[in-house]
């Protein structure tokens, strides 16, 4: 039997990020993915033109859905947007008793589109934080997440510190914003890792935060350590992003299928 894996989040139309980008690295890596829609948005390689958040009762019955009927390997959390879907996603989390969860926690879109209320950061750290195994924001996240800005290894690795304190099992704070090499900081609430990546000058980077976390999701669904499971994803996105192409006139995404389309 295959392992399987839920995504819970929102739909990207042009299948570079969210929901589409979540199924294709379960697909890459060998894993059954699954899917509970979160939101639906308008977007292309150049941005984002519309949101339609689903309402609470069809998420809920989603998840329900899933887990009554199918075992759940792991699950990865992207866009919510909302106070009241956080708490319906937390709620259904919790009454399955879900385990393995990776929560990205997905706020701003590359071309700038706010997709997590302000006020619902604070439904964020409380509600869902304490039921992750891991959580990847990158740097912008983690400044939301702790209130002052994230620009170098020192304040990520205390980043890493007080998201951890809000209950998450392990923290990795990506680094992919900063200058030099692409370094992330993992922390298990003992010691500091480091997996750094040469960077890779493209643009067409849409959907790395998907990938990276559900890569992550995978190999945890396929009942690899988490140590393992982060370092497999960290060289399939860095992979999938030396590999991405050119689609629109904006950013292209990542090429979650590079390996089997190899001559």
């Amino acid at each position: 039997m295959l392992p399987t894996g839920l995504t819970i989040a929102g739909s990207d139309s042009c299948g570079g990020a969210g929901i589409q980008a979540d199924i294709k690295t379960f697909s890459a890596l060998g894993v059954y993915g699954m899917s509970a829609i979160t939101a639906i948005t308008a977007q292309n390689t150049q941005g984002v033109t519309d949101i339609r958040e689903l309402d609470t009762a069809i998420i809920r019955a989603q998840i329900d859905a899933i887990y009554t009927d199918i075992s759940v390997g792991a699950v990865k959390i992207g866009m919510l947007s909302s106070t009241e879907i956080i708490q319906t996603v937390a709620e259904g989390l919790k009454s399955h008793q879900a385990h393995n969860i990776v929560l990205d926690p997905v706020m701003i879109s590359k071309s700038g589109s706010h997709l997590l209320r302000p006020d619902a950061v604070t439904a964020l750290k409380s509600h869902l934080i304490p039921l992750a195994r891991v959580v990847t924001p990158n740097l912008h996240e983690a400044a939301e997440l702790v209130g002052f800005a994230v620009d170098d290894y020192k304040k990520m690795e205390e980043a890493a510190r007080r998201i951890h304190a809000m209950g998450a099992g392990h923290v990795v704070v990506k680094g992919g914003h900063l200058s030099g090499a692409a370094c992330d900081v993992v922390f298990d609430g003992y010691t500091f890792n480091y997996l750094e990546n040469e960077r890779i000058d493209t643009k067409h980077t849409h959907g790395t935060g998907c990938t990276f976390s559900s890569a992550i999701a995978a190999g945890l669904a396929q009942k690899m350590s988490l140590d393992e499971s982060i370092r497999r994803a960290k060289v399939f996105i860095t992979m999938a992003i030396r590999h991405g192409f050119d689609l629109g006139h904006g950013v292209g995404p990542t090429h979650h299928f590079y390996d089997f389309y190899r001559s």
